[in-house]
């Protein structure tokens, strides 16, 4: 999302390399070309003015400190800003209330129903909630039923729908009844949208809310909307009040408008972010870590943790041992790339590092991830233990089980080989399993 801005912030700081000090000039010039990069990003006219202006007033109201650049000096203002611009803090930690009633709201395409098992599925993951409910509200649209509840049935969820009825709010009302008489400790309402506001809409929300008393009203918003969805999440808080947004499609090629215009111009606080279309693709919105990440510095915390999300602790001791053993086989390299697998698409982990925004990972990575797989899962049990004794013949009916050419195969163990030696002298699987790959 954040590639096109951060490549022209990234350019900016370049041009103060070399720069002895910070002056009104040289800053008034950085600020110019920062003001052409948030307005090609589609973010609001009034946030990028009030920010201009901030960043302004902390570059020439600062004492130039010694050893510090022009550079990093005015990247640490920058950084600071678009923190505060963001968000400033993590939103608090939900109530204890229980059930815990979460109503979601937003317009037509932008991603509710999805959204809805996805924040039902993290929550339950993160073990906040045991037992969630998902209520299919959209009276207008089937498909938005079938879809809830295929999505709850990979997520693990208890769906609640009425087909039959066409009254949101007496849905709403009878599904928490369901609810509350089934022990479940968070009920989420997924409601009908539409492609523009209007009373309709509005009339429907307010009536769901005044039936059920939300705890949290989350506005899901597109990403792709810039700065209109600001707009957009101030008209559904003049209905309903709003106690957080999240915004979605963060994965594709819009532009940051909306995650840079909406806590500025709405006050409320951005607390997820949709980065993919799986049901595990939902994470918490950290400003501090989107401002790093709009700056090029990456987002290493977000990349441990999605990797500790991932890691079976009495698996990764059980490893630990082989590899002081030095029997680390193909059973457990193919259960490490698993668990990186699932982590996400190659070319995102990579641009959590510093510096690899614009690192160019395209398909081929991912690709050969599953040339992996397939060779691996090609092997007998007793060749996945001891590749030792897989030998010419074996190599040929292990690449015609695969569909892949014996180089391939060939290739693979070779590489496998030498990284078991890398093991005798390395603790770390994850940076030999990098050089396996050829990442």
């Amino acid at each position: 999302m954040f590639e096109s801005i951060t490549d022209k912030i990234s350019n900016i700081f370049k041009n103060l390399r070399g720069l002895g000090k910070l002056s009104e000039q040289n800053i008034s010039e950085a600020l110019g070309e920062i003001r052409s990069a948030l307005l090609s990003a589609d973010v609001n006219f009034f946030v990028i003015n009030n920010f201009i202006q901030r960043v302004k007033d902390q570059c020439l109201g600062q004492t130039v400190l010694q050893n510090v650049t022009p550079e990093q000096q005015f990247t640490k203002v920058i950084s600071d800003e678009l923190i505060a611009l963001l968000g400033n803090e993590t939103a608090p930690e939900l109530s204890s209330k229980r059930p815990l009633k979460m109503l979601m709201v937003g317009l037509h395409g932008s991603g509710k129903t999805t959204s809805t098992a996805k924040l039902a599925y993290f929550l339950k993951n993160k073990a906040q909630f045991s037992l969630p409910l998902a209520i299919g509200c959209d009276i207008y649209r089937p498909a938005a039923i079938d879809q809830l509840e295929i999505l709850c049935q990979q997520a693990k969820i208890d769906c609640y729908v009425d087909r039959d009825s066409k009254d949101a709010g007496k849905i709403a009302l009878f599904g928490l009844k369901h609810g509350k008489e089934n022990g479940h400790d968070l009920i989420l309402f997924d409601t009908a949208g539409r492609l523009q506001i209007d009373e309709n809409l509005i009339h429907e929300i307010k009536d769901i809310a005044d039936k059920i008393h939300p705890d949290e009203v989350f506005l899901v918003a597109d990403g792709a909307l810039g700065q209109e969805a600001a707009n957009v999440a101030k008209k559904f808080h003049e209905a309903v009040p709003l106690t957080g947004i999240i915004l979605t499609k963060l994965d594709g090629d819009s532009r940051a408008g909306a995650a840079l215009s909406m806590k500025e111009v709405t006050g409320i606080p951005i607390r997820y972010m949709g980065t993919g279309e799986r049901i595990e693709a939902l994470e918490i919105f950290h400003p501090s870590r989107i401002a790093q990440r709009i700056l090029g510095m990456g987002d290493v915390v977000s990349l441990v943790e999605k990797a500790q999300e991932q890691v079976d602790e009495k698996q990764a001791k059980e490893l630990e041992k082989k590899l002081r053993k030095g029997k680390f086989d193909m059973n457990d390299f193919l259960s490490q790339l698993q668990s990186i697998k699932k982590m996400g698409p190659m070319e995102s982990l990579v641009k959590h590092l510093p510096g690899m925004h614009n690192a160019n990972i395209d398909s081929e990575a991912n690709d050969r991830v599953k040339q992996t797989e397939a060779i691996i899962y090609s092997m007998t049990p007793r060749e996945r233990s001891n590749p030792g004794i897989i030998d010419g013949s074996r190599r040929l009916r292990i690449a015609k089980g695969c569909g892949l050419s014996v180089q391939e195969v060939n290739a693979l163990l070779k590489n496998f080989k030498q990284m078991q030696t890398m093991m005798k002298k390395m603790k770390n699987s994850r940076s030999a399993l990098a050089s396996l790959l050829g990442m």
